[in-house]
């Protein structure tokens, strides 16, 4: 675990006004999950998360045909698909739409993808206004903070902390009133809504064969963010992608009752392409970014994969032990809680933060509640092996490295050196192994004894190249 990770641990441990935000908020999410699943309103629960693992089994194992596929007919409706590998490229492609079309103003809905290639950071950068219009998101952005949670991303934040926040950043009354709080923002970004030139969003899942980008959400920004600007790009991982239309059904089902115990989110948006003739609303100009930055470095190992199939519930955090005590901000990157500790380590290398697969107390709870079946815990005995190698890997090495730098130095002091080639040559085997077949196991030597049992080494000189050199 490195200094910062444990800093960051220790400072969320002590601070316990954030504790009782957390456990409180946590709580209260894992009791709405419980409820709607143990009801009689979905009986099969069980039998829907085994047909959801299933689908994203397939989907992922064929992953470039459903990635053809969903390009085909994106293409098919006037939109177009852009690929791209990692952070830069995701930035560098709306950076160039941006200038190409004179933008200045960019609003967004929650995206944790884009949050993950940083890119509003890149965008004001470059003299762009980038404005999140989810309401955790916009308090998170003005606080100059990132997601504390998948879901709930200013979860760790009290009304009178977003009231310190408005108060500051937009220059209002200071106002406690959560009703009064959302009148603020809502004024605030409906002029933006209005004034953007780009709509940028997420997408839950990608449709392989209508083409369509699903957007699940509960404010009704998204919708805004993708009907009201004249261009609007999606942005998603390329393990969103879904074979059918009727596959979103059973995820739709799974998505929000564990994510905040609802039967059914507000908002299910299905986007296929720009405005049509005779349509009142929609952008004229359509995008799908899909995004590789590390996930196709999990797909040759079987086992570890199937983290592509996770959609973002977040229950796995509400319900985890470690997070609910850590929080989101302890955790190096922008996924936290159980599944940040197992895609972290595989989109950015498991050196990144080798304490991260450790961070968890193996309670299983997280692979109970996982609406498609991740057995997360599984994952993470994989990963804290992988560290293990990798530290090992890198002992031998930085012992490979010092025995060389030992070696130089030797060569380049010839007293030293010829001293030591004596003290060698008196202890060096002759005969059939000398003392190396004396030596017990302990000592680690069987390898040699046993290449010594089928040859024999040559006796040493009696005298070295330097003494006959010198009498030559």
């Amino acid at each position: 675990m490195s200094g910062e990770f444990d800093q960051k641990i220790h400072q969320t441990l002590e601070d316990a006004n954030l504790q009782l935000a957390i456990y409180t908020a946590t709580g209260r999410l894992k009791e709405r999950r419980i409820e709607v699943v143990a009801s009689e309103a979905l009986p099969d629960y069980q039998e829907l998360r085994t047909q959801a693992n299933a689908l994203k089994k397939h989907a992922i194992e064929n992953l470039d045909y459903y990635l053809e596929e969903f390009e085909r007919n994106v293409t098919a409706h006037g939109g177009k698909v852009v690929y791209c590998k990692d952070a830069t490229e995701v930035s560098d492609f709306v950076l160039s739409l941006a200038r190409e079309k004179g933008s200045r103003l960019i609003v967004k809905s929650k995206s944790m993808t884009t949050e993950e290639v940083d890119l509003n950071e890149r965008l004001e950068h470059h003299g762009l206004e980038s404005v999140e219009t989810d309401l955790g998101e916009y308090i998170l952005q003005l606080a100059h903070e990132k997601p504390y949670h998948i879901v709930a991303p200013a979860l760790h934040k009290t009304r009178y902390d977003v009231a310190d926040i408005f108060e500051k950043n937009l220059h209002v009354p200071r106002e406690t009133v959560v009703e009064k709080q959302t009148a603020i923002a809502r004024a605030v970004l409906r002029q933006k809504f209005l004034e953007a030139d780009i709509g940028i969003s997420g997408a839950n899942f990608l449709v392989a064969d209508s083409g369509a980008v699903v957007i699940i959400e509960n404010e009704g920004n998204a919708r805004l963010t993708t009907t009201a600007p004249k261009i609007h790009i999606a942005v998603a991982g390329i393990e969103k992608v879904i074979p059918r239309a009727q596959d979103v059904a059973t995820f739709l089902k799974l998505l929000a009752r564990s994510a905040t115990g609802q039967l059914l989110s507000v908002y299910a948006s299905f986007l296929s392409g720009p405005r049509r003739p005779g349509e009142v609303d929609g952008p004229e100009e359509f995008y799908v970014v899909l995004v590789d930055n590390g996930r196709t470095k999990l797909l040759p190992d079987k086992a570890k994969r199937q983290s592509l199939y996770c959609i973002r519930c977040g229950a796995c955090l509400n319900t985890c032990p470690v997070y609910r005590k850590i929080g989101g901000h302890s955790f190096p990157w922008v996924y936290s809680g159980p599944i940040g500790a197992i895609i972290t380590p595989q989109f950015m290398g498991v050196s990144h933060e080798p304490g991260l697969p450790f961070a968890s107390s193996l309670c299983g709870a997280c692979g109970e509640v996982c609406p498609v079946k991740i057995d997360i815990p599984k994952v993470l005995l994989d990963l804290r092996s992988d560290v293990k190698k990798t530290e090992t890997r890198e002992k031998q090495n930085r012992l490979e490295k010092l025995a060389f730098k030992a070696f130089a130095w030797v060569v380049t002091h010839p007293r030293i050196y010829e001293f030591l080639g004596r003290v060698a040559s008196s202890m060096a085997p002759s005969g059939n192994g000398g003392w190396i077949r004396s030596v017990p196991p302990p000592m680690n030597l069987a390898p040699v004894r046993a290449w010594l049992s089928q040859r024999d080494l040559p006796p040493p000189p009696s005298k070295s190249f330097r003494e006959m050199w010198r009498r030559r």
